[in-house]
């Protein structure tokens, strides 16, 4: 059966999908979603409710109005289910600071071509994270904090935790995963283990939390540094297209390692499919890491597969996370 003529359309919507990314931005910087929320739900209320005029605003209404961000109905603007859950402030689950978490590398994309032709070695140490200061990593950590709950509520609602007793997070960041794992599981007690840096924040969101009790940090830089060895359940999330093959297969050998026996490690990554042909969201994380002269890359399951099953771990497990950008891979640790 004949496909048609081939068009333009396709390369040019993404050839300007830098636009549709600045509206986007443009609106939660202006907070317009919840000022929809809150009843300026026409172009003449919004104009006045941003402090923008008519024009601007009609031109930024129908630009959301076209990217499926707000609906039209019986004349009143409503934001989408997801917007309205992810972008509005009143919301608990506001994800608004995350949305300009890859913001300051825009400048760069637009020059990707010659980053492409640096001939210069990768490195093991990753620009994003290497001498990041506290107040950088506050910053940092606050835009991923939200995002970082939600999917570590999706990993407890996935994993049984009720027999596990000490959680490590390698790289964890501001200790999401391990603040949603301690809620669920009054018995459990867990580990961050991340830069100096970035502990003490993560220190901060687990006293917000009122679990520092419960869970401690863990001053490492995870490529160099040992690992603690009292912890019966692992978990590396978010990490993987940072580092290359060697780096991941190193991380995870330490991780074995370090785990008590029968411990469980859950790798949680943008992981590319067997044949490394997508998915669209690791593949570009992949990318990027071009920006940064890293060693990072994208990996693919199989990879990640054979990261963990060389390390020593059994019974390996491979669960879809987040449909078309995470991928969760479990191993066991021996009894002996």
């Amino acid at each position: 059966m004949s496909l048609g003529r081939p068009t333009t359309v396709r390369l040019q919507r993404i050839a300007r999908a830098y636009r549709e990314s600045g509206a986007l931005l443009a609106a939660v910087e202006l907070d317009l979603f919840s000022k929809i929320n809150q009843g300026a739900n026409t172009e003449e209320k919004l104009s006045a409710a941003l402090g923008i005029s008519s024009l601007n605003a009609e031109r930024i209404t129908v630009a959301c109005l076209g990217l499926g961000l707000i609906i039209r109905h019986e004349n009143k603007l409503k934001n989408a289910i997801d917007v309205e859950r992810f972008l509005t402030k009143e919301k608990s689950t506001y994800a608004g600071d995350w949305m300009f978490f890859t913001q300051p590398d825009w400048e760069k994309w637009g020059r990707l071509s010659d980053f492409l032709k640096n001939n210069e070695p990768a490195k093991l140490d990753n620009e994003t994270v290497k001498g990041i200061t506290i107040d950088e990593a506050r910053r940092y950590h606050r835009a991923t904090f939200s995002i970082g709950r939600g999917a570590g509520r999706l990993f407890v609602r996935s994993v049984d935790l009720s027999f596990h007793h000490r959680m490590l997070d390698i790289g964890g960041g501001s200790g999401a995963y391990c603040i949603e794992a301690c809620n669920a599981n009054p018995h459990l007690k867990a580990t961050v283990l991340d830069l100096p840096e970035v502990t003490l924040v993560a220190q901060e969101f687990i006293a917000e939390n009122n679990l520092s009790d419960r869970i401690i940090t863990h001053d490492a830089d995870f490529n160099k540094d040992p690992f603690p060895k009292d912890a019966d359940i692992a978990i590396m999330a978010s990490n993987l297209p940072m580092y290359g093959r060697q780096a991941i297969q190193a991380v995870i050998q330490k991780v074995y390692d370090a785990l008590l026996p029968n411990g469980e490690f859950h790798l949680i990554g943008e992981a590319l499919n067997e044949d490394r042909s997508g998915p669209t969201d690791p593949a570009i994380w992949g990318l990027a890491q071009t920006l940064h002269n890293s060693t990072g890359m994208a990996h693919s399951i199989t990879e990640c597969t054979n990261y963990i099953k060389n390390a020593g771990f059994q019974s390996i497990d491979i669960n879809e996370f987040v449909p078309g950008v995470l991928t969760r891979i479990s191993g066991v640790k021996s009894s002996n």
